[in-house]
């Protein structure tokens, strides 16, 4: 075997470094971007870029001015620094809405989009924090770690008085609840679900059935919103004489096929099945079990699906009506402007009933 100087060696050695370094560096990812580079290349101030990106209202910056800036930091890839700005603003500009512990219909799901992208038009970030298994003071605290300006709480009992001072301490302008009980401190939106059992129970005795039941699901979940809608068509039918018998329904066809079957030893004559989906599945399972539909049995839904208008017979249901996003987000808004306003309580939820061939 040939023998290798060491002095060779060691070139070698010192050139395969270098050629290692020079592809590390080929392979290395670009600079960042700044906003010094979307100014420079735009033509204008660092200053104006901020204000641009920010969407400051503050500052008169012509359009064309704005296109360019916009353009440059899109050349670039340029993206503000969240942090930073917080920083230098004193807060962020994030809205935190926890993720919903229950599964939500689509008339909920449309009405908490049409709220996000109304908080990204006034320049909020919306955030939506998943708090599974936290609840109270715990998922008061996991919140506030994020450092939110604004969050959007569930008013069902997770957030307390003390959760609402936590998020405050944190930095928290504004403390909303959307839901059935109010806070100590914290906006509310109230949304009373017995005004859509009292709803469901006025057309069916209109119709007069005197034997009313209400679809409780058996998934977990849903008591915020199932108690409450079977607590308000009690409030409506057993002053009137009906009887009022609660049902535990899966949402599966066994579930549905299994009540359907044992139906006419109730001896009810309607039912209000929680919602247009649980509706439509007792409705099939009914008829399949030779229940006439309206005749023995009138059935009804809520939240007013396109699909219940397509089923033979259409489904009668409970249309109900939620505020806008916009008007949501515009009180979001004004409680992160004025933070120490008294807390405003908003009623919300209109109910009608939409009478259809079910009933």
């Amino acid at each position: 075997m040939a023998h290798i100087p060491e002095q060779q060696s060691v070139r070698r050695d010192a050139d395969s470094a270098s050629d290692l370094a020079r592809a590390g560096a080929r392979q290395s990812p670009a600079p960042v971007p700044t906003s010094a580079d979307v100014a420079r290349l735009a033509g204008v101030s660092r200053a104006t870029v901020s204000y641009v990106l920010n969407n400051a209202t503050s500052v008169r910056i012509s359009e064309p001015t704005r296109r360019r800036v916009r353009e440059a930091a899109d050349e670039l890839g340029y993206v503000p620094h969240a942090a930073a700005r917080s920083l230098r603003a004193g807060h962020s500009r994030m809205v935190l809405m926890p993720a919903p512990s229950m599964p939500v219909g689509a008339l909920y799901r449309h009405f908490f989009n049409e709220l996000q992208w109304a908080l990204r038009r006034l320049d909020y970030t919306v955030v939506q924090f998943g708090s599974l298994g936290t609840s109270g003071d715990e998922a008061a605290r996991a919140w506030a770690e994020l450092r939110p300006v604004a969050v959007l709480a569930p008013g069902d009992g997770t957030l307390t008085p003390r959760g609402v001072q936590v998020l405050k301490r944190s930095g928290a302008k504004a403390v909303v609840t959307l839901g059935p009980q109010r806070v100590e401190g914290a906006h509310a939106l109230l949304m009373d679900q017995r005004t859509v059992g009292r709803c469901a129970a006025a057309h069916l005795l209109d119709r007069g059935r005197g034997g009313i039941g209400v679809v409780v699901p058996r998934e977990p979940g849903f008591e915020t919103f199932s108690v409450p809608r079977l607590a308000g068509v009690r409030a409506a039918a057993e002053p009137a004489g009906a009887r009022v018998v609660p049902l535990e329904l899966g949402y599966n066809e066994q579930s549905a096929a299994q009540l359907a079957a044992r139906w006419r030893e109730s001896g009810l004559d309607a039912v209000f099945a929680y919602n247009d989906e649980y509706a439509m599945l007792l409705l099939r399972a009914l008829q399949d079990a030779g229940v006439d539909v309206p005749g023995e049995t009138a059935v009804m839904g809520a939240d007013d699906l396109l699909l219940g208008r397509l089923l033979r017979p259409r489904l009668s249901t409970v249309r109900m009506e939620l505020p806008s996003g916009q008007r949501l987000a515009e009180l979001v808004d004004r409680a992160v402007r004025d933070p120490s306003g008294d807390p405003e309580v908003h009623r919300l939820l209109g109910a009608e009933a939409v009478p259809r061939d079910s009933t």
